[in-house]
């Protein structure tokens, strides 16, 4: 059987498991807004999802992307959830001879995007003390030369959780412009950020910001995404998108109901999954688990297994047989993914229970393992 194959089937079992509890995602699964259920519903009800959304979005929810970041005078381009987008700017941007620059961990998916376009991916170390668990702009200047095409930034960066401060980001946006390189700043995470700061405001020219309603609105299944960037760079990636027929009318009429009720609704979502971490925090304490990012920009720990001789992948199998999905670190690096696993906190309060419960019994069960299943 193909590998592609076996993963399929992979995450088709976790998606067939009753009750399953999804920690390992990142994706948000408290309850929706009433307001966003209606506008589903009333679009389901009236069957307008028989048409062809328009190329670039519903031009009231463009509009409202662009409000919501405050990046007056760019252009939204809506996406099928914000991994579309990153692989229309990948694959359109990035070509033989040029390099692709990154950090280590990253998300692992834009680097394949842009290894299948002909380009070499330089990745940066930033995970460990020695790095301060950031990146530090000097040791992206050292990298970067006239053949970097796209810097890629998660900020805040997945799975460690850091958010890179005003300085960071006016370094970063400097180094970018001495190049002529485009710089993907991806805000997956960025509502769940302490501070946060967008380097399209100070480089808007060739920055493209990716941004998605996977993780602060709960639309991960209904995958809506956005690029939002300068009028002329969207023209670019206008001309030949994947979603040329529009994006699913369903997700943008819940997307709009969700960005309008975002100032009541959201605030309560934050309040909870950083309550939450603090209490994930604890037990992994006490059964000897080391978290090295304290709090976390995201929506999302890292937790370090290996000085408490475990494997992530035992913990993740042992966490399964449990019914709770998390990741191993393999997922997001091969260089640093046998250090920890990633536990998603922006999920209902009972499977936070339900994860404390269950952690001790399952890092003394993962002691033992030796054989695991691959995980993806």
């Amino acid at each position: 059987m193909k590998d592609f194959e076996i993963r399929n089937r992979h995450f088709d079992r976790l998606m067939s498991t009753p009750g399953l509890r999804w920690m390992g995602q990142n994706t948000n699964h408290y309850p929706s807004h009433p307001a966003v259920r209606q506008a589903l519903i009333d679009c389901i009800d009236g069957e307008s999802y028989h048409a062809y959304a328009p190329p670039a979005g519903l031009e009231e929810l463009r509009e409202l992307v662009v409000r919501d970041l405050g990046l007056d005078g760019l252009s939204a381009l809506i996406t099928d959830g914000a991994v579309e987008g990153l692989y229309h700017v990948c694959r359109t941007l990035c070509g033989p001879g040029d390099a692709f620059v990154t950090t280590d961990p990253t998300w692992a998916w834009p680097m394949a995007f842009a290894r299948a376009a002909g380009a070499e991916v330089i990745q940066i170390p930033i995970y460990g003390p020695e790095h301060g668990w950031r990146l530090d702009p000097e040791r992206l200047r050292r990298v970067v030369t006239s053949r970097t095409k796209i810097i890629y930034i998660v900020d805040p960066n997945n799975p460690i959780g850091c958010c890179c401060t005003a300085d960071e980001i006016a370094a970063i946006v400097d180094i970018a412009r001495s190049v002529g390189a485009y710089l993907i700043h991806d805000c997956t995470y960025r509502d769940f950020a302490f501070d946060h700061h967008l380097a399209a405001k100070l480089y808007p020219e060739r920055t493209i910001t990716t941004w998605s309603f996977s993780k602060w609105l709960g639309f991960a299944g209904l995958r809506m995404g956005a690029l939002v960037t300068y009028p002329d760079v969207a023209e670019k990636l206008a001309a030949a998108p994947p979603n040329n027929l529009g994006s699913s009318i369903l997700a943008q009429r819940g997307a709009i109901a969700g960005l309008k009720v975002k100032h009541e609704w959201f605030p309560g979502v934050l309040a909870a999954q950083r309550d939450s971490q603090a209490r994930v925090r604890d037990v992994a304490q006490r059964c000897g688990l080391h978290l090295p990012v304290f709090p976390s920009n995201g929506n999302f720990l890292v937790i370090e297994v290996d000085k408490a001789g475990l494997r992530p992948e035992a913990v993740c199998v042992a966490m399964g047989k449990r019914n709770i999905q998390i990741r191993h670190g393999g997922y997001h690096t091969k260089t640093f993914g046998d250090r920890f696993i990633k536990v998603s906190v922006s999920v209902p309060t009972e499977w936070v229970d339900e994860f404390c419960a269950a952690l001790p019994e399952a890092v003394d069960e993962a002691r033992g393992m030796n054989e695991t299943p691959a995980l993806f």
